[in-house]
């Protein structure tokens, strides 16, 4: 059902220019669409929009092969023309004559059935299966090579070409004319993006209230997967108003700027955590304070405050260990600034306090005033801080809602042992103290003060809506907290609409879309509706229509290509709209100069908004947002326990390794290895490197014969590809295969059963897949994969070194109490054997030397990385007519060592980002 609001805008948001459109179901309502030359209104009995897209269909192309390009090459640069009708018939009497035995209506080997399948590649369907044909010709696939039907090279090589002329000219001409491929939706964080730099509200929150984007070869950019359904519609609409609400002023004034001291007992809300001592205590001259709960209460009720009081804090911050300054909570949502004296320390004999030997990691956590978090929205904010040994004054900002409090979060310490008696208090098993005492920190005083405001009132956001239009109180009953103040509603509220179109589309708007929006405002002004609530009807109307909502794809080399590859530009590098220097390019018609192109590029990778792209490509490609899956499993790695701080650690080393990759122009070999990694004070410690001090991440040299070197044995990678309780060659290999090397296996067959782990310790790995893979057709498949798995055995399920696999009954006994007081045991068993042979006959016989053989092919790195790149920047796969553009941008690349920001810069620069221009095939360089 759709809601009344949403019936009433839907005329409005509708308006885009799109070819076709989906719609079904009985529900009265008006759809306005827009083809490439006028405005047709449809009158529709129903609206539920199914998909908005382009005719034509998209399909993965995709050649998986390590070796062969230069036939491919060679074939696809041939004349575009159209072939003529003999060589069609050559074509399909050549496939008749060497497939048709084993690919007929009854063997249908593969499931491909070639006695039926015509020569008309206009038809996609046939178009698909032409393309798997020339694919599996190219690699040598086809026809098998123990069939007895041998092809001639010099009849292998003219099929491959005639075969690769035609499929590149059906694909090129397709892309001239109608685009890469449908019209793309923007996602939930893009969304989001846009509307945060539109209002200049960095921290606006609505991606929550947006539906999950589908997922599509690896990404949710991909236009084929993001359509949009009724419930969608419904949710952007929802996400526009909160936004609108967020961005308008909240009164007259700004809001009251409070401040909050703590000193001494005001610095935690209790005298202790659930009576035990050595998590957490006051002391004074490094000694505990003793204090009861009633002694607590009596000084706080009396007002007495010691200064020389501290509050020292020894484990991390989770259920149901809490505390927070006493007292404070948000008055507004915003952000606060936090000052605060601290110095690191450790608890040693009788709760006495000394210096620490080393800084302490420390962050905040946002969250309700509520007791041990359980569930609740709990997050960490401010960053990570660095607490020194000796007394200093620390300050950030962090974000809050109304209402909030939060919490000290020292990062890395135990998280002690909880127990919970069915007829007593709760209390905990702290951890032995070690040798030199537990680490922790000491607070001695703490300010807050916020929300932080602009100097300008009403905000921008504010202003962007409104302009210097003044305001009011609202009267009682009114959705919003002011009123815009007008003499003149009509004038205003078309120059207002006009400058808010202006500010917030990425092209130009036609003069009968604005139109529009204008009736919806003066009708709402007719019927008696505020000025502030009928502008805000006609903003909300616009960010959910198709100008704002869609993404056009550059066609030819007008005007209009212009802006969509700025927006194609901005949304690849920032995840968001252009800014004002990017859209005068534009508008200047000078963005396909290829010097500003690279200006631009260059300006763009060296703002902080490209940080979006780190994040949310590395999500993507490296699945970097399944970082928190999989607890360790406690009972085999109990030294894993609740390591936060380590886990989070691992994904900001990833990062930095991808930020420098592009940033520094590294050679893409570097996904497999390096002679250098990224580390802080944890990850160092992980990695049994020499110690480094603090949670910041820096670039040090590794040892020689270092395994953490590159992307491919990083402890995030060798933690997404095992499931916490043991590793699997057979996913690691899978996953490297397919999104470092970019040759993906085939799919299982149906049925087969997943390997289970021997978590008894009686069997290793290797011995279990080598009774799974006896079998002919298992074997044959998991020989692609399986050997760059083992090489990675040696990495646990966190990425650290081993040598020998753990279990829980076979093997020599390990028993201890680990970081949060319990204690454990396991057995260490049978020795990893890393060793293995590649598809291609070459052995290695651990990491180091898988590493070489696979940095030997650098082209295919980069090839993969290039595909990457072209998946996430255009919303589409990589075309057929792409795959020549692909090898030309490797050959330019080649002689630097295929650095990656020169790969990106390339991509940048050709006809796959930035369209084919109108008869011709051309790249900006």
């Amino acid at each position: 059902m759709l809601s009344p609001k949403l019936k009433k805008l839907l005329p409005l948001i509708s308006t885009c220019r799109l070819k076709c459109i989906s719609v079904k179901g009985n529900q009265a309502g008006h759809l306005l669409l827009h083809n490439q030359t006028n405005v047709t209104k449809c009158q529709v009995s129903a609206i539920t929009v199914n998909t908005i897209r382009h005719a034509s269909v998209i399909t993965h192309y995709s050649l998986s092969t390590l070796t062969t390009f230069t036939l491919l090459f060679v074939a696809c640069r041939l004349n575009a023309g159209e072939l003529p009708e003999n060589k069609n018939v050559e074509i399909s009497e050549f496939i008749t004559s060497h497939c048709s035995d084993c690919h007929d209506s009854v063997t249908r080997e593969g499931g491909l059935n070639l006695t039926n399948l015509e020569f008309s590649l206009q038809n996609k369907s046939n178009r698909n299966s032409w393309v798997k044909i020339f694919d599996r010709i190219v690699q040598g696939e086809m026809p098998p090579p123990d069939s007895g039907l041998e092809i001639a090279s010099v009849e292998r090589k003219n099929l491959i070409g005639l075969l690769g002329q035609a499929l590149h000219s059906v694909d090129h001409k397709e892309v001239a004319a109608q685009g890469r491929g449908p019209l793309r939706r923007l996602t939930r964080n893009e969304f989001e993006y846009n509307l945060r730099d539109l209002f200049q509200l960095p921290h606006l929150d609505v991606k929550s209230i947006l539906p999950e984007d589908r997922t599509s070869h690896g990404y949710t950019k991909l236009s084929d997967s993001l359509d949009m359904s009724r419930v969608q519609l419904n949710a952007y609409m929802d996400a526009a108003e909160y936004s609108l609400k967020k961005a308008i002023a909240s009164g007259v004034t700004p809001p009251s700027f409070s401040s909050y001291r703590a000193i001494g007992l005001d610095l935690f809300p209790s005298s202790n955590t659930f009576g035990n001592r050595e998590a957490m205590f006051f002391a004074k001259n490094d000694k505990m304070v003793s204090l009861t709960q009633q002694e607590y209460q009596a000084r706080l009720k009396s007002g007495e405050r010691d200064p020389e009081v501290e509050v020292a804090i020894f484990r991390s911050a989770t259920w149901p260990y809490y505390g927070y300054p006493r007292g404070f909570v948000a008055h507004e949502d915003g952000i606060y600034r936090v000052r605060f004296s601290a110095r690191a320390v450790r608890q040693v004999r009788d709760f006495r306090l000394v210096p620490a030997l080393k800084p302490q990691a420390m962050t905040f956590r946002a969250r309700k005033p509520s007791g041990p978090d359980v569930s609740g929205d709990v997050r960490s904010t401010g960053g990570w801080i660095d607490i020194l040994p000796e007394k200093s004054v620390f300050e950030t900002e962090i974000l809050l809602k109304k209402g909030e409090t939060f919490e000290y979060s020292i990062l890395g310490l135990a998280q002690p042992f909880v127990i919970a008696p069915k007829n007593g208090p709760i209390y905990y098993n702290f951890p032995p103290m070690p040798a030199e005492g537990h680490p922790g920190v000491a607070f001695q005083w703490l300010e807050v003060s916020g929300p932080i405001q602009e100097s300008d009132w009403p905000p921008a956001s504010h202003q962007i809506l409104f302009d210097d239009l003044p305001i009011q109180l609202s009267l009682t009953g009114s959705q919003f907290p002011i009123e815009v103040v007008t003499k003149q509603p009509a004038i205003d509220a078309e120059y207002l609409f006009r400058r808010f179109v202006r500010l917030s589309a990425r092209q130009p708007v036609p003069e009968k879309s604005i139109a529009t929006y204008l009736e919806l405002i003066n009708s709402r002004l007719k019927e008696g509706a505020s000025f502030t609530e009928s502008m805000m009807a006609g903003y909300q109307a616009f960010l959910c229509s198709g100008h704002f909502l869609y993404l056009q794809e550059p066609i030819g080399r007008k005007q209009q290509a212009n802006y969509a590859v700025a927006s194609r530009l901005s949304h690849f590098l920032w995840n968001s709209r252009p800014d004002e220097q990017l859209l005068n390019m534009a508008h200047q018609g000078k963005i396909f100069d290829p010097e500003v192109l690279r200006s631009e590029f260059d300006r763009m990778i060296a703002k902080d908004k490209f940080e979006r792209f780190v994040i949310n490509f590395t999500d993507s490609w490296l699945d970097l947002k399944e970082l928190h899956r999989d607890l360790p499993d406690i009972r085999l790695y109990p030294e894993y326990r609740k390591d936060d701080y380590l886990v989070d650690s691992m994904g900001e080393e990833t990062r930095a390794f991808f930020r420098a990759m592009v940033r520094s122009n590294l050679p893409s070999r570097v996904v497999i290895d390096t002679d250098f990694a990224f580390v802080n004070d944890r990850l160092a410690q992980h990695y049994c490197l020499s110690h480094v001090e603090g949670s910041y991440m820096r670039r040090v040299k590794l040892p020689k014969r270092s395994p953490h070197g590159g992307l491919l044995s990083q402890a995030s990678i060798m933690k997404i590809t095992a499931n916490g309780t043991a590793t699997s060659p057979v996913l690691r290999g899978v996953w490297v295969m397919e999104k470092l090397i970019g040759v993906p296996p085939p799919p299982p067959p149906p049925a087969v059963p997943a390997i289970e782990p021997d978590i008894r310790g009686a069997s290793t790995v290797r011995e279990l897949l080598a009774k799974h893979t006896e079998s002919e057709t298992c074997s044959g498949c998991h020989s692609r994969f399986d050997p760059v798995g083992f090489a990675l055995e040696n990495y646990d399920i966190m990425g650290a070194w081993r040598d020998h696999y753990r279990g829980l009954e076979e093997g020599e006994l390990i028993t201890g109490i680990d970081r949060a007081g319990h204690s454990y045991e396991y057995r260490v068993g049978n020795t990893v054997d890393p060793s293995g042979k590649l598809r291609t006959g070459e052995t290695f016989r651990d990491i180091h030397e898988l590493k070489q053989l696979l940095i030997s092919n650098q082209r295919q790195l980069a090839k993969n990385l290039l595909e990457q790149f072209v998946i996430y920047a255009t919303g589409t796969p990589v075309r057929f007519s792409d795959r020549t553009v692909v090898q030309e941008i490797l050959d330019r690349c080649g002689p630097n060592g295929y650095c990656v920001r020169d790969l990106l810069s390339e991509l940048v620069l050709s006809e796959i980002f930035l369209g084919h221009a109108e008869g011709e095939s051309l790249s900006a360089r």
